[in-house]
């Protein structure tokens, strides 16, 4: 696949200024020309350009015109992938859009699987796995710290840390598989003791960047938060208050809600998604019930709950009856109406975390704000942590180099034989070499890049 020359449309679908056609592979170049006609002062063919240049023209198939474009022509192995690439930017209609990638797919180049071009920087050694899954993360990035976090292992921080890890096991694997090949040579004392010391090292670094692991996924998925309670406690206006704009309808009618509605905002660094759901309460209207089931099922795939009760008024049946549906899960209890008088009794015992709010006049919403994020977060995340923070892929190999290393290292410590010490410092190699692509299996490389669009 890799003599294949790949195309795809670079940029988002729709209409816009402009849009980006990329095209990598041997043959590159040669289907530029194909589809290409310089204009202008400079008639100078894709093919005789120097490198990194750009070129005003049009592209035309059959002999009919269809964009104005310019042309930049990049040569190996100065490029993303490491081959030749050739990216035309037109006009970002869909049509025109279109019609250009459809000439070029015309001129003996073949539609990009989805993240090809991202796949072939890897397999060309341009970049190694973990900086490729940052590629995606860069694009998806939703806040400013999934950017930061996103850029840090695009540079290679990560890796740096990954790799030496790795070299460290190797070289204990090594002082290992020679006292294998000369049984006669018992490891001395001091050799052992360096040996442990290494691998104790490293069980250290592996512990660190476990412990990154939750702010990782945080940062990068964000969270789910439904929030849930009886009719007319004031879920929809607490919605809005978080979202600083009116995104839900709020009327003095119990049961104005009868959908869930879903939006997403920025909370302390975390991105978060809302979910307002319909008031939970005992009905026999059909299109309330279906309401309710569908913020229970909101409830169920939830990270976090803000349980919303009316501080006006006494602890009502549904209230009690949610408080314990959702006993067992990560809450915050929201006493809304904080500008009235307080007629809701709030236990001192029972292990919950209460928000005093008003919508009315926005009390309460920032230290509401503080909560959700001291709920899901364990601490501050600091630079450093940036710098390496792992995803969960990462943490599924770090796990299992971990246990394996464990194993090895009270193997070398009660004196096992080296063979079967070594064994497990393969295993543990192997893991962390899944990190950055030292260790791969094709079905592992379709699932990353499967993840990826068309155009990168």
């Amino acid at each position: 696949m890799l003599d294949d020359t790949i195309a795809a449309i670079a940029t988002p679908l729709g209409e816009g200024g402009l849009a980006v056609i990329r095209i990598s592979g041997n043959k590159a170049v040669s289907v530029g020309d194909s589809v290409f006609t310089p204009a202008g002062k400079s008639k100078t063919l894709l093919a005789e350009a120097k490198s990194h240049t750009l070129h005003y023209g049009y592209i035309a198939r059959d002999g009919k015109r269809i964009d104005e474009v310019i042309v930049s022509v990049m040569k190996a192995p100065a490029t993303f992938t490491c081959e030749d690439v050739v990216e035309i930017s037109c006009h970002g209609g869909i049509r025109s859009t279109k019609a250009v990638l459809d000439a070029v797919l015309a001129a003996e180049a073949r539609l990009a699987l989805p993240g090809e071009f991202t796949k072939r920087a890897f397999l060309h050694g341009r970049i190694d796995l973990a900086q490729a899954e940052a590629v995606a993360d860069l694009i998806h990035a939703r806040t400013e710290l999934a950017l930061t976090a996103a850029n840090e292992q695009l540079a290679g921080k990560l890796s740096k840390r990954i790799n030496h890890l790795r070299d460290e096991v190797m070289q204990v694997l090594a002082h290992i598989e020679a006292h294998i090949d000369f049984p006669d040579e018992d490891i001395e004392p001091g050799t052992q003791n360096e040996l442990t010391r290494r691998l104790e090292d490293v069980l250290h670094g592996i512990e660190n960047l476990l412990a990154t692991a939750n702010e990782g996924q945080l940062i990068r998925r964000g969270i789910r938060v439904s929030i849930i309670g009886r009719p007319n406690a004031g879920k929809s206006s607490i919605l809005n208050q978080l979202l600083g704009r009116d995104r839900a309808i709020v009327t003095a009618v119990p049961g104005t809600t009868r959908d869930t509605v879903s939006e997403e905002a920025q909370i302390r660094g975390i991105s978060v998604v809302f979910i307002d759901t319909a008031g939970i309460q005992e009905s026999e209207d059909m299109v309330e019930i279906e309401g309710i089931r569908r913020s229970r099922e909101s409830l169920a795939q939830a990270d976090l709950v803000l349980h919303v009760i009316d501080n006006s008024e006494p602890l009502t049946p549904n209230d009690q009856r949610i408080m314990e549906e959702t006993a067992e899960r990560r809450r915050l209890i929201v006493l809304n109406k904080n500008d009235l008088p307080g007629r809701f009794e709030q236990p001192t015992d029972n292990g919950n975390t209460y928000v005093n709010v008003s919508c009315l006049d926005g009390s309460g919403i920032e230290t509401l704000k503080d909560a959700i994020r001291n709920q899901v977060w364990d601490g501050q995340i600091t630079a450093e942590m940036l710098e390496v923070m792992i995803n969960s892929r990462h943490q599924e190999a770090l796990d299992r180099a971990n246990a394996s290393l464990l194993i090895a290292l009270e193997q070398l410590r009660s004196g096992t034989p080296p063979d079967l010490v070594a064994v497990d410092l393969r295993i543990g190699t192997n893991a962390i070499g899944e990190i950055v692509g030292r260790t791969t299996t094709e079905d592992l490389l379709d699932s990353i890049f499967s993840t990826f669009c068309l155009g990168k």
